[in-house]
């Protein structure tokens, strides 16, 4: 394949992960989770850097994931003490993301991991760091990571379709049937930090903040139905990853940063179009009158 191949089949699959899992994100009216947990993950990903020095390994994902396991039970643990949830959510986030910036300062050195990488990702250098691997033989790494991702992320969706459903739509229902509501939000919480923390590398916070919320706001737009937003959503998450791509090799531009603006591009599109929800129906629709 070619380089520019690579990188836009790099960010289509940070784009179907990302839109999977943040249909339940925009579902469960947590959002702003997915801000959150985008950058508390780096936390995570400095102290396990700090402890090994290494900057790669099975080590940062699990950085990664315990923070933004911590960043969920700090926000539920402020909830419980009647702290609004968009409240929590914001100084669990900014107080770790600091915590984070402020240890890269002091600690890191000249080591290859800074705020700016964390936030904008180097989606540029991800045709050139290759894994070898039995039958399909070398390619990107963070290509193969992203790929592993997504299938886990399609695995937990299809296995724990109806259970999801229903904790999202009807929590008390779940709990009554002998669903176990709070097991299945921290599986889902694990879930966002995996996918966050897969994609972090290549593309950034900012990119993956994008991914994980506007393509499924997007998808809500244009159906009703859970299924069929899963899928629209992953295809939306796929073509922002097309179309940032030549808009950023149009005007010679950030890719990630291109690629995050072309959900934004989508998401107009969606509020104008959609034949339900969109602004032009809405305006098209004749008046009702009452005789």
């Amino acid at each position: 394949m070619t380089y520019t191949a690579w990188i836009i089949l790099t960010a289509s699959l940070v784009g179907l992960s990302c839109g999977l899992i943040g249909v339940f994100l925009i579902l469960r009216k947590m959002a702003m989770m997915a801000d959150a947990i985008s950058h508390t993950v780096l936390l995570g990903i400095v102290v396990a850097f700090i402890i090994t020095q290494e900057l790669t390994g099975v080590h940062m994902l699990i950085g990664a994931i315990i923070a933004g396991l911590l960043t969920a039970l700090f926000v539920q643990w402020l909830n419980s003490l009647d702290v609004q949830q968009e409240a929590a959510i914001g100084i669990v986030f900014t107080t770790l993301f600091a915590i984070g910036v402020i240890l890269i300062e002091a600690f890191v050195g000249n080591a290859h991991l800074d705020v700016q990488h964390a936030l904008m990702g180097e989606i540029t250098f991800i045709p050139w760091n290759r894994i070898t691997l039995p039958i399909v033989g070398s390619i990107p790494k963070a290509a193969a990571i992203l790929t592993l991702v997504f299938f886990v992320v399609l695995l937990f969706i299809i296995a724990f379709y109806k259970e999801w459903k229903i904790t999202t739509f009807d929590p008390g229902l779940a709990a009554s049937v002998g669903i176990p509501v709070l097991f299945m939000h921290y599986l889902f919480m694990s879930l966002v930090s995996i996918t966050t923390v897969a994609s972090f590398d290549a593309v950034g916070a900012i990119m993956v903040v994008a991914m994980l919320i506007t393509p499924a706001a997007s998808a809500y737009l244009w159906t009703d139905r859970l299924h069929m937003m899963l899928v629209i959503s992953g295809l939306f998450g796929v073509a922002s990853a097309v179309i940032g791509y030549f808009i950023a090799a149009w005007i010679d531009t950030s890719i990630s940063g291109s690629m995050a603006f072309a959900t934004g591009l989508i998401f107009l599109a969606s509020y104008l179009l959609s034949p339900k929800h969109g602004l032009l129906a809405k305006y098209l629709k004749p008046e009702e009158t009452f005789e």
